[in-house]
């Protein structure tokens, strides 16, 4: 099985809020912590700084905890690919607004709409749908200062798939 490795960083505020991007799935909104592949020869920490700067305009130093890991399978989820792997990472910074490197062009090419900073509550209120699907049970032990030692392998249910653009 061909699978598409990527990054994302649960980037989070002093005030527990965390930042998503909009990302149309169907006729739902499905919210994404940023992230994306990872390229040839990058390391995770790599791919996770050069994501993190084009698609937010974050620049990433130290290293940050490695939280999670997911694998999900589904032929249709990513053209070419039989599935994505997903390396997700705590990343505790002051809230910003964010602007990337990448144009809002290039930022539509790859599905990354609005930027919004959730409150649990919030997430757990809206009709909206989120990634990971268990984000609500499995990010409050973080948000207490309870990174996992070693990364905790979350769901790999497969997700609808991504309608054709």
């Amino acid at each position: 099985m061909r699978f598409r490795h990527s990054v994302r960083g649960l980037v989070v505020d002093p005030d527990d809020r965390l930042l998503l991007y909009a990302t149309p799935l169907g006729g739902a909104t499905l919210w994404v912590p940023p992230g994306g592949g990872i390229e040839a020869g990058e390391t995770l920490l790599e791919a996770l700084r050069r994501e993190l700067a084009e698609e937010t305009g974050l620049r990433l130093t130290g290293t940050p905890p490695h939280v999670w890991h997911r694998e999900t399978p589904g032929a249709d989820y990513v053209p070419g690919y039989d599935g994505v792997v997903n390396d997700y990472f705590l990343v505790r910074v002051a809230a910003f607004t964010p602007r990337g490197t990448l144009t809002p062009e290039q930022l539509a090419a790859e599905h990354v709409g609005e930027f919004r900073w959730w409150r649990l509550p919030e997430i757990a209120a809206s009709a909206d749908i989120f990634s990971p699907r268990d984000l609500l049970t499995l990010l409050p032990p973080l948000l207490t200062g309870h990174p996992p030692a070693d990364p905790l392998v979350i769901d790999g249910r497969p997700i609808p798939p991504r309608p054709a653009s």
